[in-house]
């Protein structure tokens, strides 16, 4: 930027002066020209104003004034220009002096020197010539270990040793690659490198291939075999419980039913993990099939490679497409055919993960398992689900539900949790059950459709234990001799069977569920089993009319020993559910048959009425009016005794002696009752002492009998004393009141509650309305006027009138 001068005075007046202009624009104009600015204006103002002279004098003025300034300068500075021109030429002097000085110096080194360079040439050329050796050694060398690297490459992949190739390859690239000595070399090594890789890849993946599906073939051998050691294991335990308890039977019934108990301390006991199941499976089969050599190679491969992370999730993901084509269920196969294969190759497959998880060094997470593992339960658990709604069968519930528990003892030592299963098959417990009371009344109904009711016969020992002593339902502890026969009949032994397979049939659903009381469930079901099958069962067989007084008498006997057959299974229910016995009886319930128990005798006693019936039929020939009483009675009372009796001797080998004294007292008692209908049936109009006196000696005749069987009973515990002579009382007191002299002493309540306490008002009067002589029925007072009254027939018309007056 140019420095702006203070403009000047002299000039500015002498333009004024010259060409009119005004001192103020020579001012501008000298400034203007000072500082460099454009003075296009000023020109422009100048011819504007018409007045250009001026400024062409301003102009002249200004270059006039700036020529003396320069003259001026050139005077000031003329000394020193001077000056320096002279110390010019002498340098120039000097700088010809040095140049002639250089030349001759330069023309003695030339000529001293000439022979050293010849020498430096020949030692150039020479280090050219070994530095050209050298790299050539140093890339022969390269060369040399790169070939011997790849040879060994070769030599690896031919003996299929992927992982010291891809090492060599790996050592070549890293070492050899940078170094290359040639780029036709280094452009080998880098399509070779990639190459060799995906040649190990490819192959490394077929062999990965070929295992998995090997491995599935291999986990369906390897869950078989897994489980079959974990039934087995249970058997064994469950076996030396049964020697432990003490029970010959109970460990009998253990041994011969494939379900069998699951004890408490089973997992404890059971030493072991996946390589025993892994080394029993590979004992039974081919060991290259359960070799997890190949996946673990290629994992290791891949690792090698940098792929490490994509084999895992490929890993990951065909084995989750395996378990999901695991679960495939055939509609062309039943599923009781194919559910072992189905749980089978599941079993197998988690534990060849958990083994992969816990030895195959990250290849997959806890978290990749714990998905494989909710995938397969939630899959499981709905594919049971719909076979379970579909089964009609208890076998077969109970077939693939006893696998299934023997699935969830398998998993669950491998840390896997099986609770959603045992949900499941505790979801399905009533199903179950129904269906097996279903097959149990179908078989019930067939033993009671088979049974002939007689007397059941055993010709051997053998039959006798599995018969009666198996059930607990004998007599005495002494073995009888035999042949044996037996106080029931065939179907006893063969309900008792069907009961305890039901119990044991019972236990094995719900054993091994995870619950651990499971007696209260087993005692609901075995108490439906009792009270609604097998009593329904029996209410129907003796509501169909089709049983006769032996058969029925049969059945009676059957009930004593079923009550006592209901003890021992329900104790043995007890025993199989590990509950102690004394607590067992603490919630025990009554007798469960007791429908059918009170039916049978009511059939019975019915039957037996039938035949009373027919013998008292004979009464028609009683002759209510006799002239003088019968000296042995009437003709019925000795049918009928001989009947009683006849009954009494066959009942003896058939009924117990409870049940037989209930029958004879409801027999007495409606003997009783059917010579109370006598004398209150229409059809005796009258009758007279004598008629009275033959019904007593009936009377007398028959608690003589009742007295001869009550020596049979004295042994019961709740045996009365003329027990079955009571049951005639009513009929006893009725013929006692018409035979004693004062009748009206029924009036009197003392004498009433203590001889006459089983008579109703009506009847009396009913009855002592027919006890007339006959000349005072027929003929009113006119026949006895002026006579005098007996007292006997006095009272007994009082009690009449009383009686009536009462009423």
């Amino acid at each position: 930027m140019r420095r702006k001068v203070a403009p000047d005075s002299s000039a500015m007046a002498a333009g004024g002066g010259g060409g009119g202009a005004t001192e103020a624009e020579q001012a501008q104009l000298s400034t203007a020209i000072r500082n460099g600015e454009d003075l296009g204006p000023f020109v422009r103002r100048a011819f504007a104003s018409g007045r250009p002279e001026a400024l062409l004098s301003s102009l002249r003025h200004v270059a006039r004034s700036k020529e003396v300034e320069i003259e001026d300068v050139c005077k000031a500075h003329y000394q020193d220009f001077m000056g320096a021109v002279d110390d010019l030429r002498s340098l120039l002097s000097d700088v010809d002096s040095l140049k002639s000085a250089l030349a001759d110096s330069n023309a003695a080194l030339q000529s001293t020197v000439g022979p050293l360079l010849a020498s430096l040439d020949a030692y150039l050329e020479a280090r050219s010539v070994a530095d050209n050796l050298t790299a050539a050694i140093r890339a022969a060398r390269l060369c040399s270990r790169l070939f011997a690297l790849l040879a060994r490459a070769n030599e690896h992949l031919a003996a299929d040793r992927l992982y010291l190739a891809l090492r060599a390859i790996a050592a070549a690239e890293r070492d050899l690659l940078p170094a290359a000595p040639h780029p036709t070399i280094r452009r080998m090594l880098v399509s070779l490198i990639p190459a060799l890789h995906a040649h190990v890849e490819r192959k490394i993946f077929k062999e990965f291939s070929d295992w998995m599906v090997q491995i599935r073939v291999a986990s369906r051998h390897l869950g078989q075999t897994a489980i079959e050691r974990a039934s087995a294991a249970r058997q064994c335990q469950a076996e030396e419980q049964g020697i432990r308890s003490g029970s010959t039977v109970a460990a009998a019934i253990f041994r011969n039913h494939p379900y069998s108990l699951r004890l408490k301390d089973e997992e404890d006991d059971w030493s072991g993990d996946d390589s025993d199941d892994l080394a029993a499976a590979v004992a039974d089969a081919e060991a290259s099939i359960l070799d997890l050599t190949p996946l673990y190679r290629a994992h290791h491969i891949h690792a090698t490679l940098g792929l490490e992370e994509r084999f895992r999730r490929y890993y990951f993901e065909n084995r989750k497409l395996q378990l999901t084509s695991d679960f495939q269920v055939s509609s062309l196969t039943p599923f009781l055919e194919s559910h072992q294969i189905f749980f089978a190759q599941i079993v197998g497959f988690f534990i060849v993960e958990d083994r992969i998880l816990r030895t195959g060094g990250g290849l997959i997470a806890p978290p990749d398992v714990d998905a494989l593992w909710e995938i397969a339960i939630t899959k499981m658990v709905s594919v049971l689900e719909d076979q379970f709604s579909l089964m009609q069968t208890a076998n077969h519930f109970l077939l693939i539900k006893d696998y299934v528990s023997l699935l969830g003892v398998t998993l669950h030592r491998y840390c896997y949790s099986v609770d959603p299963l045992l949900d499941v098959l505790s979801k399905q417990r009533d199903k179950y059950h129904d269906l097996l009371l279903s097959d149990c009344r179908r078989q019930v109904s067939e033993t009671l459709a088979a049974d002939k009711f007689e007397q059941m016969l055993m010709k051997t020992e053998y039959e006798y234990s599995m018969n009666v002593l198996s059930f607990q339902i004998q007599t005495s502890d002494i073995t009888p001799a035999f042949p044996y026969v037996a106080s029931f009949s065939s179907s006893v032994p063969d309900l008792c069977g069907i009961c305890g397979s039901f119990i044991r049939d019972s236990i094995s659903f719900m054993s091994h569920g995870g619950q651990l009381d499971i007696y209260p469930i087993v005692k609901k079901y075995l108490e439906r089993l009792l009270g609604e099958v097998i009593d329904g069962s029996i209410l129907c067989l003796i509501k169909s009319g089709g049983l006769g007084v032996s058969q029925a008498m049969q059945v009676a006997a059957n009930m004593v020993v079923l009550e006592q057959a209901c003890n021992f299974l329900f104790r043995h229910a007890a025993q199989l559910s590990g509950i102690p016995l004394h607590i067992a009886e603490k919630v025990r319930r009554g007798f469960p048959l007791k429908k059918s128990r009170t039916a049978t005798e009511e059939l019975l006693l019915g039957l037996l009425k039938k035949k009373i019936d027919d013998f008292m039929m004979l009464t028609d020939s009683i002759s209510w009016m006799a002239d003088s009483p019968p000296p042995s009675g009437n003709e019925y009372s000795n049918e009928v005794i001989i009947y009683l009796e006849t009954l009494v001797s066959t009942a003896l080998q058939i009924l117990p002696i409870q049940v037989l004294r209930r029958i004879l007292q409801g027999v007495l008692t409606y003997i009783s009752n059917t010579i109370m209908g006598l004398f209150l049936s229409d059809t005796v109009k009258r009758f007279n002492l004598n008629a009275v006196m033959g019904i007593d000696v009936d009377l007398k005749r028959i608690e003589s009998f009742a007295d001869d069987q009550s020596d049979l009973f004295t042994d019961s515990d709740d045996f009365v004393a003329n027990e079955l002579k009571l049951a005639l009382l009513e009929a006893r007191q009725l013929v006692n009141l018409l035979l004693c002299n004062n009748p009206e002493n029924f009036l009197n309540p003392v004498i009433r509650e203590r001889s006459y306490n089983k008579l109703n008002y009506k009847k009396v009067i009913t009855v002592t309305e027919k006890f007339r002589e006959s000349s005072v029925r027929l003929f009113g007072t006119f026949g006895t006027r002026g006579a005098r009254q007996n007292p006997k027939q006095k009272s007994l018309d009082a009690l009449i009138k009383r009686l009536k007056d009462a009423s």
